[in-house]
């Protein structure tokens, strides 16, 4: 478990604070997308549950222990994806063999699978390849660590259509029931299956912390005309297809997928309510 207590935290002394007050628990075996419009420190608070930043007050601990101390029992049970990162000039394998030792629950087999499932190339050196493949290089490590914390800012940046389908796949068959993973990103619509929980953050508080679950059971997302627009719709903005509403879910009413796009506009807008406890 990830606990978060009454963080604060800043990047100049005289700047506005990232986080103030800022506590948040992250429970395992979920996976969860941390939302928020640019500059809300959805980076940011990777690198804090990382340890590679510390908060000026405050604390955050990993299954007790308190990351700043960068523990080594610690860190072998943590990996981060970056948005943008350089890899070294050698080859697939030798960087696998350099820092799979670190990792003592890293498999072989998950190695296999992700880069059979990206179709990736070993025998090429790493500071060669394009972005997108890069990370699908990463990402097929950071995966075959079987950290119980993984952490990825932006994962699909960079990637085209066909690496999406194949990074959602390579996700859905490697999580496991130890593992917590937090996906930061903009790009909605390349990770709203996948989700068990979703994080929205503005400024230094959570606009929604609630699970897909409790989203979907309290509310309806749906495409209507002009003419079904009824008191029921809490929000709802155009699109070519006609108007994407949210509304509260009435018992007779099927479960409708989530639309986080719209989910996340509305919860800018109105106040929702199925919020998880902190």
């Amino acid at each position: 478990m990830i606990d978060i207590q009454r963080i604060k935290f800043g990047y100049k002394d005289n700047s506005p604070k990232v986080f103030e007050d800022f506590s948040l628990r992250l429970e395992q075996n979920n996976v969860y997308g941390l939302l928020g419009e640019n500059g809300t420190g959805k980076s940011t608070l990777l690198y804090l549950l990382m340890g590679l930043l510390r908060p000026c007050e405050g604390q955050i601990t990993v299954d007790g222990t308190n990351v700043s101390c960068r523990k080594r029992q610690t860190l072998q049970q943590m990996y981060i994806v970056p948005e943008e990162f350089d890899l070294p000039a050698m080859r697939f394998t030798e960087y696998v063999e350099t820092y799979r030792p670190f990792y003592p629950a890293f498999s072989d087999d998950v190695l296999h699978r992700c880069v059979e499932e990206f179709k990736l190339p070993q025998d090429v050196k790493l500071n060669t390849l394009s972005m997108g493949n890069k990370k699908k290089a990463l990402m097929s490590f950071a995966l075959a660590t079987n950290v119980h914390y993984l952490f990825m800012d932006e994962p699909t940046n960079g990637l085209d259509l066909p690496s999406k389908k194949q990074f959602r796949k390579v996700i859905a068959t490697t999580m496991t029931e130890e593992r917590t993973l937090i996906i930061a990103t903009h790009q909605l619509h390349d990770v709203e299956a996948l989700l068990d929980h979703v994080l929205i953050l503005q400024g230094s508080k959570l606009l929604l912390n609630a699970s897909v679950a409790d989203l979907c059971e309290q509310y309806t997302f749906d495409v209507r005309s002009n003419d079904a627009l009824t008191d029921d719709v809490l929000y709802s903005e155009r699109t070519p297809q006609g108007n994407a509403t949210l509304s509260f879910r009435q018992p007779d009413d099927e479960e409708t997928p989530l639309n986080l796009e719209l989910l996340f506009n509305a919860a800018h807008k109105i106040s929702l309510t199925a919020n998880s406890p902190d």
